[in-house]
């Protein structure tokens, strides 16, 4: 039993425990960070509205703060995502989960694609702050996941984070493999989407996973 408690344990600091509800209000904000505390998550992730609010409850905690860009969608332009994460870093973010402008993938305007992960990259990382692009994987092509792969790369983002849990599909062992497969071994992978039990935790990070984004864990751990 010792060694599943422990394995629990050390789950439980991968976790990014999650409420990105539109309709969330202060107190959901202050549960999951009281449950954060509790469980020891690596973070909370939560609508910006609310990043000054947790920064405050969290402090002194080892929990970080971490909250999302461009979300869900993604297509805002650059220069609105970059004001959006500078405003996040001075309310008190630690981690700052953005999505890629899809529109522009898919419109093969790889240009745009990689400005708008450079200079997210670059707002996040003049302040020292953990920068996660998310890809959406469920709605991309393979190659197209292997040129964001490669672009993520060239800018030295912190993370690749597979999708937001908003659209199709979510997180899979096999996606993950395949970004691990392109991604430097310096950037790490956050599962994102669909991980509802420990199986599937455990199935994630033995494929290379290195944190998850998760709403329901405090019912399996």
């Amino acid at each position: 039993m010792k060694h599943v408690d422990a394995e629990i344990t050390e789950i439980a600091k991968l976790i990014d425990h999650t409420n990105l509800s539109q309709i969330c209000t202060t107190d959901d904000i202050d549960r999951i960070c009281e449950e954060a505390i509790k469980y020891g998550f690596a973070a909370v992730c939560i609508p910006p509205f609310f990043v000054q609010h947790a920064a405050r409850v969290l402090e002194n905690e080892p929990t970080k703060v971490a909250t999302v860009i461009g979300f869900p969608m993604g297509y805002s332009h650059t220069p609105a995502k970059v004001a959006e994460i500078q405003r996040a870093i001075v309310e008190g973010a630690d981690e700052i989960d953005v999505v890629i402008n899809l529109c522009a993938v898919k419109s093969g305007n790889w240009a745009y694609v990689e400005n708008d992960i450079t200079s997210i990259a670059t707002a996040a990382h003049i302040r020292g702050k953990t920068i996660k692009i998310i890809f959406e994987t469920g709605l991309l092509t393979k190659d197209e996941i292997k040129k964001i792969c490669e672009m993520c790369n060239k800018s030295e983002v912190n993370f690749a984070k597979t999708s937001t849990g908003f659209s199709e599909n979510g997180a899979s062992p096999e996606i993950i493999a395949f970004l691990r497969a392109h991604l430097d071994d310096s950037i790490k992978i956050k599962a994102s989407g669909g991980i509802r039990d420990l199986k599937t935790a455990r199935n994630l990070i033995e494929s290379g996973a290195d944190r998850l984004g998760c709403s329901t864990s405090i019912n399996w751990l």
